[in-house]
């Protein structure tokens, strides 16, 4: 339960500005490869390196864990030892669907595309 809890919570912040209207995401009928560019570049330039830092920071917490704090407690040690061995596998598995997602914008000929500058919101200040 607690694992379903933490998965909603997740999802409603990843989809939070969408359901705020902070970004924009057209998935029309003719705007079809419009919209799969637009989401698989979120995927592949935003979502994928955030989640790569994500698996970076739990790896470095498993070191402290290993080395700093479980230097004579053996149970924090194994805690440590297998939070690296999770994350490394979370590298591997991030990895290969970041392979996939550039397989996919390979095969559909979507690469080399950017966002249409006039879609991205922009705040009302002004430096």
């Amino acid at each position: 339960m607690k694992h379903l809890t933490t998965f909603i919570t997740s999802a409603t912040v990843f989809a939070f500005p969408f359901l705020v209207s902070a970004q924009t995401l057209t998935l029309t009928g003719s705007n079809l490869t419009a919209g799969m560019r637009e989401i698989l570049n979120f995927v592949n330039t935003i979502l994928i390196p955030f989640i790569i830092g994500i698996a970076f920071l739990f790896f470095v917490w498993g070191i402290i864990q290993y080395f700093v704090i479980g230097g004579a407690n053996e149970d924090a040690r194994k805690n440590g030892r297998n939070l690296m061995i999770y994350a490394t596998l979370g590298f591997v598995i991030i990895i290969v669907f970041w392979g996939l997602i550039n397989l996919l914008v390979g095969g559909l000929g979507l690469q080399g595309k950017t966002l249409d500058p006039s879609v991205i919101p922009k705040s009302g200040v002004t430096i």
